[in-house]
């Protein structure tokens, strides 16, 4: 999906029900697009916080795409590779960090 206009709220729900706020998304933002390469279900929950108006990619046309014209995707690969930064940054946070003695 791409933001139009309006904006939304990334969530996690994680095992213990607990949810924790990820990411606000505005326009031109995406998301939506890991189910799109690996076709795995949603890793994340997407609420409107506002009236929003989005594009869908369908399977087929990402295909066709990822086919006939990869550097179109190349914006969608630019996401990915800063979300993941984000990430390995987070985890990088909590390398050295003793566990708390339960």
């Amino acid at each position: 999906y791409i933001i139009d206009s309006g904006s939304a709220e990334a969530s996690k729900t994680f095992g213990n029900g607990e949810e924790q706020v990820i990411g606000i998304l505005h326009e031109n933002d995406i998301f939506g697009e890991m189910a799109l390469i690996d076709s795995l279900p949603r890793s994340a929950n997407v609420v409107a916080l506002e009236d929003c108006v989005v594009t869908v990619m369908q399977q087929d046309t990402f295909n066709s795409l990822s086919k006939n014209n990869p550097t179109a995707l190349m914006p969608i690969l630019k996401v990915l590779a800063t979300r993941l930064r984000k990430a390995l940054d987070i985890v990088e946070g909590f390398k050295g960090q003793k566990p708390n003695p339960a």
